[in-house]
C-alpha cells in the first residue's frame, strides 16, 4: 500500500455529522497498533497524525494514523539499536526523531523517510533512559546511573555532563525559554541543572519511592513529579529544596504522567488504569482508559491536547479521545462520595462507561467534577 507522501487525516470534530455514502467508518479514536514486542517508547508528532514508537527489541517504527478505519499504516521502521530503545521524542521542529537506547546509543533519524542522520555509539557509560530536546540544536539525554548530559549538535559533543543523583533518570522537563532543566530520578529527588550557564543547581530532598515522571503545570509555576509509590509531589517554581504539597492515589504505582491542560494531567500505573487527575484543587476525575492487568509504559498527547495514545505490557499502542478535559474546570467544592467506589468513565471506551453514562447525564457540571471515589485527601486539603 502507498505510503507517501505521509496523509494528513483529521478526527471528526462532531460525532452526529453523517458520513458520505460507501466512504470508511469514521471512529472517535484511531484503532488499536499492535506491536511484535513490546513497546517501551512512544511520541505523538505535535503537529501531524503521526505516533513513533520504540520496542524492547530496539526496533524504531513511524506509524501515521486516522480515525477512519483501516488507515492506520506503518511508514518506516529502523533497526539500528542492538538493545532496548527506551525513550523517542520528537525534535520541536518536527523533522528529526531522537531514540535512546539500552545499548548506550543515541540516533536522530529523520521522519519522512527513518534515515539514521546522526549517531552517538557510546554517549553514555551506562544504559540511556530518557532523551529531551531543548532548543533547535541544544538535547539532553539521562541514564541508569543517575548521569546526565547536555549535546549541542553544532558540537557534535556535550556540553555539560554532571553525576548528582544516585538512581536512574526517569524523566525530564524543561521551561519554556530552554534555561531550567528538571530531571526526575529513581532515588527519589528532583535535579536543578542551568543549561544556559552549564552547571548544577540544586537537589530537592529525597521523596518516598522512585520519581518516575515530572511536567510543568501552572503556566510554570508548579512541577509536579510522579513516583512509584502512586503519589504525585508538588514544588514551587523556584522552591525545589522541598516539596509544596503531596497528594497520594490510590493505585500501585504512577509510572508516567503527561499534561493535558495547566491543571489536569493523565498518568499510567501497574494496574493498567489511566487515570485524570487536577492538580491545585488535588481530584481524581475519572478514568480515561485502561489496558486491562497491562501495566503502563508511557503515554503520549497529540496535536491540540484532544487525543492521548498509551503504550503497555500487552503490546498494544491505544489511542483515546481525551477532549472533554481541556473544558473541565475543577472547583474546591467537594461533594461528599462513598471512598473506594469505582471510578467515573471519561471515555466511552473506559471500563465502566456503560454503567455511569446516566449518573453522567444526572450530575450537575460542578458535581461532575468533583472526582470518584479513588481521589485521595492532599496535604492543602484540611478539614
Amino acid at each position: 500500500s502507498p505510503t507517501a507522501p505521509v496523509p494528513r487525516p483529521r478526527c471528526p470534530q462532531d460525532s452526529s455529522e453523517e458520513p458520505a455514502a460507501r466512504e470508511p467508518r469514521l471512529r472517535d479514536t484511531p484503532e488499536d497498533i499492535c506491536f511484535e514486542a513490546t513497546a517501551n517508547a512512544i511520541a505523538l508528532h505535535q503537529e501531524r497524525p503521526l505516533l513513533a514508537a520504540g520496542d524492547v527489541d530496539g526496533d524504531v517504527y513511524l506509524y501515521s494514523y486516522s480515525c477512519t478505519e483501516g488507515e492506520n499504516r506503518q511508514l518506516w521502521s529502523s533497526g539500528h539499536h542492538l538493545k532496548s530503545c527506551r525513550d523517542v521524542v520528537f525534535s520541536q521542529d518536527g523533522h528529526k526523531l531522537f531514540t535512546v537506547s539500552k545499548d548506550k546509543s543515541i540516533h536522530i533519524l529523520t521522519v519522512e523517510e527513518g534515515r539514521l542522520e546522526t549517531r552517538f555509539p557510546k554517549a553514555h557509560g551506562s544504559a540511556l533512559n530518557c532523551v529531551l530536546p531543548i532548543d533547535h540544536h541544544v538535547f539532553a539525554t539521562g541514564d541508569d546511573g543517575g548521569a546526565v548530559k547536555v549535546w549541542d549538535l553544532r558540537r557534535g559533543d556535550a556540553i555539560l555532563e554532571a553525576r548528582q543523583q544516585e538512581e536512574y533518570i526517569s524523566a525530564m522537563a524543561v521551561d519554556g525559554n530552554g534555561k531550567i532543566l528538571l530531571t526526575a530520578s529513581g532515588d527519589g529527588t528532583l535535579g536543578v541543572y542551568n543549561v544556559k550557564r552549564r552547571r548544577f543547581e540544586l537537589l530537592s530532598e529525597p521523596q518516598n519511592g522512585d520519581l518516575t515522571s515530572v511536567v510543568l503545570l501552572k503556566r510554570g509555576r508548579k512541577v509536579a513529579c510522579g513516583s512509584s509509590e502512586g503519589t504525585i509531589y508538588l514544588f514551587n517554581w523556584d522552591g525545589f529544596g522541598a516539596a509544596s504539597d503531596r497528594f497520594a492515589l490510590r493505585a500501585e504505582s504512577i509510572d508516567c504522567m503527561v499534561p493535558i491542560t495547566d491543571s489536569i494531567v493523565c498518568v499510567g500505573s501497574l494496574d493498567g488504569l489511566i487515570r485524570a487527575v487536577n492538580v491545585l484543587p488535588n481530584r481524581v476525575v475519572g478514568s480515561v482508559g485502561q489496558h486491562l492487568g497491562e501495566p503502563i509504559e508511557q503515554l503520549a498527547v497529540g496535536p491540540g491536547g484532544t487525543l492521548l495514545a498509551s503504550s503497555a505490557h500487552d503490546q498494544k499502542v491505544k489511542f483515546w479521545d481525551v477532549s472533554a478535559l481541556r473544558s473541565l474546570v475543577v472547583d474546591d467544592y467537594r461533594r461528599k462520595k462513598k471512598r473506594g467506589g469505582p471510578l467515573r468513565a471519561l471515555s466511552s471506551k473506559a471500563v465502566g462507561s456503560g454503567e455511569d453514562f446516566f449518573a453522567d447525564l444526572r450530575d450537575e457540571p460542578e458535581e461532575a467534577t468533583a472526582g470518584g471515589g479513588d481521589s485521595g485527601d492532599s496535604d492543602s486539603d484540611s478539614d
